[in-house]
């Protein structure tokens, strides 16, 4: 591609983002680098062109010792150019997932924020053809899937990312290679800053561009092409794969749980691209094939009855009834304990009196409980006068839900109302004396109910 054609195939990308989005401004991650500069002047002109507010978001994170003389280098730019420049700094902090990762993050999660602040929804970044290669091939070299091998789209949103769901990210660079971008910012005499890091090769897109890719391009000339190619053929899979998800997710679903006897009718990979789907849609991690391949061994394999737990980073997915749940992570919380463990010290409850309020709340118990006005319930006057007591249950409590009904434990009523298993060790209850008055996930016992304007019914709301 010549250097003058830059400019219309440049224009050609965003007529057709444009399109879609239809947006009153856009703007650029402007980092000074050779690549985003270039970005910049293709930018500016298009703008002026056609008559669109232009927008610079520069990220400082501060990791360099040059990053301040890269801002003052960003900010004269733009002033110079007469394109609206604004600048976030970060914080990097130590992190198990490395400098690259963590930067990342913070750099789109900066550049989100600043797009929200100015009302863009059109954001464009300098990734080209090379880039795309290097992606295809980091993700090849960590046995991704197609959903890795795709690379980079030429647009797409990403609201876990920029945390912002209005805002587009768009690549018109994608087609143009790193050679056909040095060109033209040499022919065009544009100024840009060099990130002494970008050499280091720790990085392994420094390692891959600075020793495999020269040798790539050496005795494959034009491969980034193909990797392009390969990488579109990928996405056209990926999409097909999605569809499929989408509706074996909607056959196997019941609520928010998926059914496992249905489960247990796809095959193996089918069966995998729909949980990965279904930890997609609950914006969690993407769980590897082996942990896949655990979960579905504990949880579908295992006899009907069993109630099951396989630990993800981000959750518990866990089995009930014949169907997976995915349940977050909570801390335990103040004398919570296992009402079958026979040889376990429980701590006390706690007294309290309820003096008309609308609820009151108990954090060691995590949450609140609530005194709710009914036709059918407790006389207030008693209830002011009773010391009462707020506990985890211990075994063997027993609740009569009404005057018709018999006197059952309380794992019965629990089985009876499907409160699962995981969630009845975080359930109180409420009492006076050894009289049980409540069980929160099941309801009032029935002994001092009675009819009557202005009755008081207990109500517990977690805070989770």
């Amino acid at each position: 591609m010549a250097t003058r054609a830059l400019p219309a195939t440049f224009a050609r990308a965003l007529d057709a983002l444009r399109a879609d989005v239809v947006p009153a401004s856009i703007a650029i991650a402007y980092s000074g680098g050779l690549d985003s500069s270039a970005l910049l002047h293709l930018a500016h002109a298009y703008a002026r062109d056609h008559g669109i507010a232009l927008h610079a978001f520069h990220v400082h994170h501060g990791i360099s010792e040059n990053a301040d003389a890269w801002l003052a280098h960003c900010q004269q730019t733009c002033a110079t150019l007469g394109v609206k420049f604004t600048a976030r700094r970060v914080m990097l902090a130590k992190t198990k997932s490395g400098v690259e990762a963590a930067a990342r993050k913070l750099r789109y999660a900066a550049l989100g924020e600043m797009a929200r602040e100015h009302g863009v929804r059109l954001m464009l970044t300098a990734h080209h053809l090379d880039d795309q290669a290097e992606t295809v091939l980091l993700q090849l070299l960590r046995g991704s899937g197609t959903a890795g091998l795709s690379g980079m789209d030429t647009a797409n949103a990403a609201p876990e990312l920029l945390g912002n769901p209005d805002l587009v990210m768009a690549r018109p660079l994608l087609p143009v290679s790193r050679t056909e971008l040095e060109a033209y910012v040499a022919g065009h005499a544009i100024g840009y800053v060099e990130d002494e890091s970008n050499t280091h090769p720790r990085y392994a897109r420094n390692a891959l561009r600075h020793q495999v890719m020269p040798a790539l391009a050496q005795a494959f000339p034009g491969f980034q092409e193909r990797f392009a190619r390969s990488a579109a053929h990928a996405q056209s899979a990926q999409r097909l794969l999605n569809e499929l998800a989408v509706q074996d997710l909607a056959q196997c679903l019941d609520g928010d749980s998926v059914d496992v006897a249905k489960l247990r009718t796809m095959s193996q990979d089918r069966a995998y691209n729909m949980l990965r789907h279904w930890f997609h849609t609950r914006a969690l991690r993407m769980p590897s094939t082996a942990w896949l391949s655990e979960m579905v061994t504990q949880l579908v394999e295992a006899r009907h009855d069993a109630q099951l737990l396989v630990t993800h980073p981000d959750c518990h997915v866990r089995r009930h009834r014949d169907r997976l749940h995915i349940t977050p992570k909570l801390p335990d919380l103040a004398g919570m304990r296992d009402p079958d463990d026979e040889g376990i010290f429980y701590k006390d409850g706690q007294l309290f009196r309820w003096s008309g309020e609308a609820h009151i709340e108990f954090p060691d118990y995590g949450g609140s409980l609530h005194f709710d006005e009914a036709e059918d319930g407790i006389d207030p006057a008693w209830l002011r006068e009773q010391q009462l007591m707020i506990d985890f249950r211990k075994g063997g409590e027993r609740l009569k839900p009404a005057h018709n009904r018999p006197t059952r434990g309380l794992k019965y009523h629990y089985q009876a109302c499907n409160v699962p298993a995981w969630e009845r060790g975080r359930l109180p209850i409420v009492s006076v004396g050894r009289e049980l008055l409540f069980a929160a996930g099941i309801g009032m016992d029935c002994h001092h109910l009675q009819q009557g304007p202005g009755r008081i019914k207990l109500r517990w709301q977690s805070f989770e």
